[in-house]
């Protein structure tokens, strides 16, 4: 692979992929407005056993209307959208494997191309006649868009069925088969040939491996990626967080080698949830964990029993993340997750994970986290006070002052000046401070701690309701806002009004860890089934 190779799926790749999943779920109200009956599928049952990732919902006008209940979507959208043409439409996705390639720009750089290969089955219920001709003209259509050129169109009569091939001036395809009331559409040919053999019997089905998770019962849609899936995803996700970590070849393939074999060895498959809430959306993730790892992770990671309520007084309402790290021993936590993921690579791996653990402490002006973690509360309060995550503050009680200042960066001097000024104990440097607030220390971006003092001195915090959302009984539970989606998905769903201003949401997600692995439950308006469409806007 050549050295500046960059995995990063390009522009093109990314609207290709996220908008094809996103049509498939949105639009297909469009086309089936005189349904027929017949009984529902079990979606499982259609697609290969080795399916890297599963995607399904048995009711697509179910999983997109909270969506349009939210009053985030009434404030952005000028029109509600009618999903009765939707019930009851069934649709599953399967990855069932990625290809990468590689473009030279230059001698020296090149980019990374990573596509998957995919098919979406979709059960629409509807008339054989209304199947053919959405996948005709309304698939063809949008393959047409995605490909920005008109493909030619290949009609043939396959596996008992209208078979539909599109191919790009590029030589780019798509395919498209339509038996009964069923539409099978994807980028590889192969992928829907395995899954008529499912449906012939010929080969066994993803409900067949035993490893989905049982539906709950009032599950808007689901989701799942198998252990093969959590190896390519691994691979794939080195070789893009290499090229953000460093610069320097010999970093990148240490990191690229050390990531995947991290990922491997401490998940085993991740699972999806989502259901309906009294806000929008729950949806709940289980990264199962590998028997030696997990047990581990479960005692380290312990919650503490309560949630200092009082180190909130320092965050400021206008933060747009704030993370509570509620660890029984914090820095047992640390040295058994350094401990853990290095016993997960080989030596060279380990003496990186060694290195590197502190950089991670660097934005909040720390040399050394394991020694501070010694030196504070159960408690830890990190706050983002910018959207890009560049202004980060850190809010702990301390319990070992002498631990807590040797730990901090060396580059950290006293400022009389604002030390006067506050009537504090106040170190700075050029783009970091610490400040001595009592029992309190506030350390991070010079700016994200000045705005943690204003809030604390004007009052300017969070509310009692939104600080109670901060339940004891989880090892993390993370607030964030944001502003733009609900604009984005008015403007794909219907039309968002012409004098629509910003509309800010908040989520809370909450982790715990167990015997099995790690929980993540998460509470929004919009959900991740928001969050996916929302990236068929991203470019």
């Amino acid at each position: 692979m050549h050295p500046k190779f960059h995995s990063e799926i390009t522009k093109r790749s990314v609207r290709s992929w996220k908008k094809i999943a996103a049509f498939i779920c949105i639009y297909l109200w469009l086309i089936f407005l005189g349904s027929c009956t017949s009984k529902p599928s079990d979606l499982r049952t259609l697609v290969p056993a080795e399916s890297l990732i599963y995607l399904e919902t048995n009711d697509l006008a179910a999983a997109i209307q909270p969506i349009l209940d939210s009053d985030a979507f009434k404030q952005a959208a000028k029109t509600t959208p009618d999903l009765s043409a939707l019930k009851g439409v069934q649709m599953a996705i399967a990855v069932t494997g990625f290809e990468t390639s590689e473009e030279r720009l230059t001698d020296e750089n090149s980019v990374g191309r990573v596509q998957p290969r995919f098919v979406a089955v979709a059960d629409t219920h509807a008339w054989n006649y209304q199947a053919v001709g959405f996948a005709e003209k309304k698939l063809g259509g949008f393959v047409a868009d995605v490909y920005r050129s008109e493909p030619q169109l290949e009609k043939t009569e396959k596996h008992g069925g209208k078979y539909f091939t599109w191919t790009a001036k590029d030589g780019r395809k798509a395919f498209a088969l339509v038996i009964d009331s069923l539409i099978y559409f994807g980028n590889d040919a192969t992928a829907i040939e395995k899954c008529v053999a499912v449906k012939k019997g010929e080969s066994d089905s993803i409900a067949k491996t035993g490893k989905l998770p049982n539906r709950v019962p009032e599950s808007l849609a689901s989701g799942y990626v198998s252990t093969d899936g959590v190896a390519q995803i691994a691979a794939l996700a080195g070789l893009s967080f290499a090229t953000q970590a460093s610069d320097d070849e010999e970093v990148q393939s240490a990191v690229a080698g050390v990531l995947p074999k991290l990922i491997r060895g401490t998940v085993t498959d991740i699972s999806w949830t989502a259901t309906r809430g009294a806000k929008g959306y729950e949806d709940k993730f289980a990264f199962g964990g590998t028997p030696d790892t997990a047990p581990v992770m479960s005692e380290t990671f312990a919650p503490a029993s309560q949630v200092n309520t009082e180190l909130f007084q320092f965050v400021t309402n206008k933060a747009s993340a704030v993370t509570l790290y509620n660890l029984n021993k914090p820095n047992v936590a640390w040295r058994g997750l350094i401990s853990t993921t290095s016993s997960k690579v080989d030596a060279f791996g380990a003496k990186m994970i060694g290195e590197f653990s502190n950089a991670f402490a660097e934005p909040y002006a720390i040399s050394d986290a394991e020694l501070f973690l010694s030196g504070v509360g159960p408690n830890i309060v990190s706050i983002r006070t910018d959207a890009e995550g560049d202004q980060p503050a850190l809010i702990a009680n301390i319990t070992n002052a002498e631990a807590v200042r040797r730990a901090l960066s060396k580059d950290l001097k006293p400022d009389k000046a604002a030390s006067d000024q506050l009537g504090l104990e106040v170190l700075k440097d050029e783009d970091s401070m610490a400040v001595f607030a009592g029992s309190t220390i506030i350390a991070g971006d010079s700016d994200a701690v000045t705005a943690c003092l204003q809030s604390k001195s004007s009052g300017s915090n969070l509310s009692p309701a939104t600080i109670q959302l901060f339940r004891p009984g989880n090892s993390a539970a993370s607030l964030s806002f944001e502003n733009e989606q609900a604009l984005q998905i008015a403007d794909l769903l219907s039309e968002k009004k012409s004098d629509a201003k910003p509309v800010n949401i908040m989520s809370i997600t909450e982790t715990r860890f167990n015997r099995w692995g790690i929980e993540r439950r998460t509470v929004s308006d919009l959900g991740f089934i928001g969050w996916l469409t929302v990236q068929t806007t991203a470019e």
